[in-house]
């Protein structure tokens, strides 16, 4: 009687089994496994477990894949009339052949020994549910999906038993408790209540699974405590040791094993564990996060390769479209730090219309300094308006200026910095640029007594040398000569191997006719500077007098067409106003400039008598004036030779014109004037050779002129533009090198320098030796 109830119940469970297989809604309502409420992520054992097919059903429990499995077992024949339950604990029988098989295995992301392969044997090892068992009595179905994963990757054939939420009776209560202390994660007591109940039943073994797993949460612990304190290289050791915790139900694990390979010089192996996380798992939010933190230790171009990996939405959107805005934003970042990056044109006007439309400030000053960085100017000044706009501050001014500067609008960038001069070191220099560049203006700026004052009050709280050598040549300008020996001396105190200031301040006492200083000045600099030590009468330089100064800072005045002399103002200048800045401090500013008053002398014939001797080169014919000009240029004297050339542009010859526009630039390039030379050299129609060579040599002083005050990307520009017209000498080289080395660029620095180095040249080498101080300090000391 026993026996036969026996079998009517396994053909009820069988029945009921087959029939739940038609409706399979019911079948997973039935074992409660159809439910997406708790999303759970999906076990993908690298090496070990296989990926399962993403389009079969609910990620947490693939009920599909056990009611396959349950179907082939039981569709071939029905079980006889006197078979038993199948056991929960014992063994089940091998699939048929037509179950489908698992998809390949990804490539194992860390580099481990292969796990030895089963063989295949004709009867299966006992698997060990007691896991399995437990994780169903509690309810778990995280654990318990990831359970049935793990027993389907060590025995292929096995499948899961039919009620896998069945509670078993009479279990062992000791072991249970074991797999309780194994949930909480308290792993010290679950060693020693193993160790205590082997010592009290020496015949009693702990699950071979327990054991495993208990392996692989200390495993986990320990890569995780690893991880948090930054010791990458542990970090790899573990993971390669324990290749069970690299797979999607331990997402975390893969993000702390790609940090790892990503600090430890191996971002290729970290991209690859990304890579694999968003091509087998599936959790949307798991994949989002893979993505931002990826974004935030990979650089651009990796980045481009694991947004090929997205996945389309439902609605026709794509998966990553949330974080977008933020992604773009870090690539738009990466691009100001490397102004060699090319960001898609895509990124660039995604963020356009998110600072038209969002708002932030923030937004706008990334594209400012974007174009910055690519010296379009036109574009970073629009962007950093418009962030100035939105919300003044100093990263938004200080931009801002450098784009004005770049554009020669210095006076603006002056009055835009001048509330942020003190924010920080960078503001601090972007001001005191913008001071020099706009006392270096051409034609000198007619500045308010108010900016004066306040430029010059922060020259000397910074003992800043370019802008108190610029205030020399500016007070020049005004016929103030005490006031420029003053900022030319003090300049030299502050920097004592300036040599431009130290010509402004010879050439100065010269005009003062204050010969001592003259001589002192010429023996102290002789041998380092020709135009210093060789200096020549300058006394027709006298105060008031019209004479162009001699330096960067200042317009050369044009002779009218009338080609009248110019003398001193028969009325005295006004009166100049002291203002102290600091104690033993003064600074003399004009309150107007006067106009010059002058007269028309008749020219009349005059022999020249070489050129030793100062004359009025004005009262010379052309030819005569030319000559003049070219004797003066020999004995380098090239202010006065300006003159003489000027005289000669009246010459209705066109060829004397020419030597006399071509001689002129030559001397204001000498004198230091590129600007002027550039003018002059428009005055007449210059052959294509003349032509060249003046565009090379004034591109040339530029950018030497720039590279003096700091101004090292608008020296590279003039490199740059001089370098496509005459292949660039070694000297040039080096100057480009230091450029790149100011501006924090080592890669190039090292590059240019190594490559004029390669010549001979004790400069460049001497570069190199500076860069390797610079990035590599310890290795110098």
């Amino acid at each position: 009687m026993k026996s036969s109830l026996v079998a009517i119940s396994a053909a009820v469970v069988v029945a009921t089994l087959v029939t739940g297989l038609k409706d399979r809604a019911a079948l997973q309502e039935r074992f409660g496994l159809g439910s997406a409420s708790k999303p759970g992520p999906e076990l993908m054992m690298m090496g070990r477990i296989k990926p399962t097919d993403a389009s079969a059903g609910n990620p947490e429990f693939n009920a599909q894949l056990v009611a396959d499995k349950i179907e082939a077992i039981t569709s071939p024949s029905p079980p006889a009339p006197g078979a038993r339950e199948p056991d929960a604990a014992a063994p089940q029988p091998a699939a048929p052949q037509t179950v489908a098989q698992p998809a390949p295995v990804t490539p194992p992301i860390v580099s481990a020994p292969p796990a030895p392969q089963q063989a295949a044997a004709p009867a299966q090892p006992a698997v060990d549910e007691s896991a399995l068992r437990y994780f169903a009595s509690r309810g778990d179905k995280v654990r318990l999906q990831a359970e049935i994963s793990r027993l389907q990757a060590l025995y292929p054939n096995w499948v899961p038993p039919a009620d896998p939420l069945a509670v078993p009776q009479n279990g062992d209560k000791q072991l249970e408790a074991m797999w309780q202390l194994y949930s909480d994660g308290r792993y010290a007591e679950l060693r020693k209540a193993v160790a205590d109940r082997q010592a009290a039943d020496a015949g009693w073994q702990p699950p071979a699974d327990l054991l495993d797993r208990l392996d692989v949460a200390e495993a986990r612990a320990r890569l995780v405590n690893a991880s948090d304190l930054k010791q990458y290289a542990t970090v790899v050791d573990i993971a390669a040791a324990t290749p069970s915790l690299l797979t999607c139900s331990e997402v975390n694990v893969l993000w702390r094993v790609a940090e790892a390979f990503i600090q430890t010089e191996r971002a290729q192996r970290g991209q690859d564990a990304y890579t694999y996380i968003l091509k087998n798992c599936a959790n949307p939010a798991e994949r989002q996060a893979t993505v931002e933190k990826a974004s935030t230790l990979l650089a651009y171009q990796p980045m481009q390769a694991l947004l090929t990996l997205e996945r389309p939405a439902a609605d026709g959107s794509k998966e990553f479209d949330a974080i977008r805005d933020n992604l773009t934003r870090r690539f738009m970042a990466e691009g100001n730090d490397d102004p060699k990056l090319v960001i898609a044109p895509g990124y660039i006007a995604r963020l356009e219309k998110l600072a038209e439309t969002g708002g932030l400030a923030s937004d706008a000053l990334l594209l400012g300094w974007y174009q910055l960085r690519r010296n379009n100017d036109a574009d970073a000044e629009k962007w950093f308006r418009a962030a100035r706009a939105k919300q003044d501050s100093a990263a938004a001014s200080q931009g801002l200026a450098l784009a004005l500067i770049a554009r020669k609008a210095p006076e603006e960038a002056e009055d835009v910095m001048f509330r942020w001069r003190a924010d920080s070191e960078d503001a601090t220099s972007t001001y005191l640029a913008a001071t020099a560049n706009l006392m270096a203006l051409q034609p000198p700026a007619d500045l308010a007594e108010d900016v004066l004052h306040r430029i010059a009050t922060e020259v000397i709280a910074r003992k800043y040398v370019p802008t108190a050598q610029q205030f020399g040549w500016y007070a020049r300008s005004l016929n103030q000569f005490q006031t420029a020996a003053r900022w030319f001396e003090t300049a030299l105190a502050w920097k004592p191997d300036d040599e431009p200031s130290a010509y402004g301040l010879v050439i100065t006492r010269e005009q003062l006719s204050d010969r001592k200083a003259v001589l002192d000045l010429q023996r102290a600099w002789a041998g380092r500077s020709s135009r210093i030590t060789n200096l020549e009468d300058t006394s027709s330089l006298i105060p008031n007098a019209v004479t162009p100064p001699p330096e960067k800072g200042t317009l050369a005045a044009q002779q009218p067409a009338a080609q009248p002399t110019q003398n001193p103002p028969t009325e005295p200048l006004p009166a100049e106003r002291r203002i102290t800045l600091q104690p033993g401090s003064q600074v003399v500013v004009r309150a107007a400039r006067p106009a010059m008053e002058t007269v028309t002398v008749p020219r009349g014939p005059r022999q020249t008598r070489g050129c030793s001797t100062t004359i009025d080169a004005g009262q010379l014919k052309p030819a005569d004036a030319l000559s003049r000009g070219w004797c003066l240029m020999d004995i380098n004297r090239p202010m006065e030779a300006i003159s003489a050339f000027e005289a000669a542009l009246q010459s209705p010859t066109r060829k004397v014109r020419e030597d006399a526009a071509y001689g002129q630039s030559l001397a204001y390039l000498r004198a230091g004037l590129s600007g002027n030379a550039a003018v002059a050299a428009t005055k007449a129609p210059q052959n294509r050779q003349r032509a060249a060579e003046l565009q090379v040599a004034i591109l040339a002083d530029r950018a030497l002129s720039a590279f003096d005050a700091g101004r090292y990307r608008e020296t590279l520009i003039y490199l740059d533009q001089r370098a496509q017209l005459q292949q660039e000498r070694i000297d040039l080289m080096v100057l480009r090198g230091y450029c790149y080395l100011n501006l924090k660029m080592y890669g190039d620095a090292t590059r240019i320098f190594e490559a004029a180095a390669a010549t001979g040249s004790r400069d460049a080498a001497r570069g190199l030796a500076d860069v390797r101080n610079v990035t590599h300090p310890d290795v110098n000391d």
